[in-house]
């Protein structure tokens, strides 16, 4: 079955990060901690296909795990603890997210890929695994389906469902799986309601 992925990212920040655009001296590097996807299949019913979830152990440019800060832990939910005990490499997070992907197109709400490979894999001093031709913007697709601009510009991604009126699970916002999955419920809805192609995904 064609197919494609619908992927989130969590990367660290501190409280005001974003504002700073990660330039305080005190800000990590905007690595990522968490990989989340989801193989939405692209013909019949358009089912969700499966999902894949990662924890990385993240690190600083010298090869030293960065800390958890605990507005970063409020935020997404993701602890010490949990990187501790579940952490990978990055080098083994996009190996298996790869895998996983299955040569697909993968698509994210923004440029989480810049976040995911570009920066990480630049501070981790490894050779990204995964060509930059296979990701794409899913705003393009909202797009496409018909969604105003305006509204665009103010719905995160973990908020895409509901703006659908989609029914679905309980998602916690910032969570890389649970953003990833209200994304594609909400592409879900709009490929079995006609409004969304599947050739718009390039399958």
């Amino acid at each position: 079955m064609k197919k494609a992925i619908i992927f989130d990212c969590e990367f660290l920040c501190l409280e005001g990060s974003q504002r700073r655009f990660w330039c305080a001296a005190h800000d990590p590097d905007p690595v990522i901690a968490q990989i989340g996807a989801v193989r939405l299949g692209l013909e019949d019913d358009f089912p969700l296909l499966g999902t894949y979830k990662a924890y990385i152990c993240p690190i600083d440019r010298h090869g030293r795990r960065y800390a958890i800060d605990p507005f970063f832990t409020g935020l997404t939910g993701i602890t010490e603890e949990i990187i501790e005990a579940e952490g990978i490499s990055l080098q083994e997070a996009l190996s298996s997210f790869d895998s996983f992907s299955e040569g697909a197109q993968c698509w994210s709400w923004g440029k989480d890929e810049l976040n995911m490979v570009a920066i990480s894999c630049y501070v981790a001093g490894i050779k990204p695994p995964i060509p930059a031709e296979r990701f794409d913007n899913a705003v393009r697709l909202l797009l496409a389906a018909g969604m105003p601009v305006e509204e665009l510009a103010k719905t995160p991604s973990n908020r895409l469902a509901d703006y659908y009126g989609v029914e679905h699970p309980p998602l916690r916002g910032h969570d890389a799986l649970d953003d990833a999955l209200s994304v594609s419920y909400a592409l879900q809805h709009l490929l079995r309601g006609g409004k969304l192609k599947p050739d718009v995904f390039g399958a």
